[in-house]
């Protein structure tokens, strides 16, 4: 019997909203991928994983660009990864996450 052994890997969680757009984008730098938490529009808190490149992502998924509040900024741009669309759903070739293109 064969048994492998894999690393757990800990991704580390950030309040985006206490620090600095600069400072978040260094972490996630750095890290190559963080989980961010804020509140939302309604005062819901929200989280998600971000990432520095699409190579954080599966392989049916491409890091798509997005924004977080920061303590300085209210759109900190930052990526995160999303699911590539259908072929079909495509309609320019250099759409985000279409044929390959991130």
């Amino acid at each position: 019997m064969l048994t492998l052994a894999t690393p757990v890997l800990a991704v580390s969680r950030y309040t985006s909203t206490q620090m600095a757009c600069a400072d978040v984008q260094a972490k996630i730098a750095r890290e190559g991928a963080v989980i961010l938490r804020y509140s939302g529009r309604k005062g819901i808190p929200l989280y998600d994983r971000y990432v520095a490149s699409g190579r954080q992502c599966s392989f049916d998924e491409f890091a798509k660009a997005s924004t977080v509040p920061t303590a300085d900024r209210q759109n900190c741009p930052v990526r995160h990864c999303e699911r590539r669309p259908e072929p079909e759903d495509c309609r320019n070739f250099l759409e985000p996450g279409c044929f390959g293109l991130d």
